[in-house]
């Protein structure tokens, strides 16, 4: 009986909050933050920041990136190949000259060499940031930005990138290969591309 009202009484995890996609980060918010993060020297979150959109790699394997997944030597690479913890499948992923700057820079001022972790935890137990440590420090980002927090997360960092490549080109199976997705569906469902494409014929269509 007790369990049965426990279960009963029990409020639903997302209660009170929107549940959905997430929202990818406009160019102008991406810059924005990128000064914000130069002027103020925070090495670290810039390079966090700059390699999330570039990858587009979901949290759990950017946060766990080694030294040697995005260095040749002791320079960063311009292309890089991760094994994705969700699909077990190699995903490849370029690295623009904005983000090779800033991740060079935090290699050198944390010391790190090519078998460390990118982004060591700083909490004792953890050898790398964890995801949620990741999501909290996006929250800040969100916040700094003066945006909703309810409408970012980390699928946004993935997301970014992406979508501004498939409206520009409207090259959805280069997005798929970029996002490492198996299925060109779950490409079409991650993007809402459907949705988009759908309203954008509807604002363009005059009665």
């Amino acid at each position: 009986m007790g369990s049965a009202a426990n279960t009963l009484s029990r409020e639903p995890w997302n209660k009170g909050k929107i549940v959905g996609q997430k929202a990818p980060f406009k160019v102008k918010d991406i810059w924005a933050l990128r000064v914000r993060l130069q002027m103020e020297n925070r090495v670290r979150e810039l390079a966090l920041f700059n390699l999330g959109i570039d990858s587009k790699l979901r949290g759990c394997d950017l946060v766990s990136l080694k030294v040697r997944d995005v260095c040749h030597g002791d320079t960063v690479a311009s292309r890089a190949v991760v094994m994705q913890h969700k699909t077990q499948r190699p995903v490849q992923f370029e690295i623009t000259p904005v983000t090779r700057e800033a991740v060079q820079r935090w290699i050198k001022q944390a010391g790190l060499r090519s078998g460390d972790f990118l982004f060591p935890s700083r909490m004792h137990g953890s050898p790398h940031l964890g995801t949620r440590q990741y999501a909290r420090i996006l929250e800040g980002w969100v916040e700094e930005l003066g945006l909703d927090p309810a409408d970012y997360g980390t699928h946004s960092m993935r997301r970014t990138k992406a979508t501004l490549i498939y409206r520009r080109t409207k090259n959805l199976r280069a997005v798929q290969l970029l996002l490492g997705h198996s299925k060109l569906e779950s490409t079409v469902r991650y993007l809402g591309i459907e949705v988009d494409d759908a309203l954008e014929i509807s604002e363009q269509t005059e009665i």
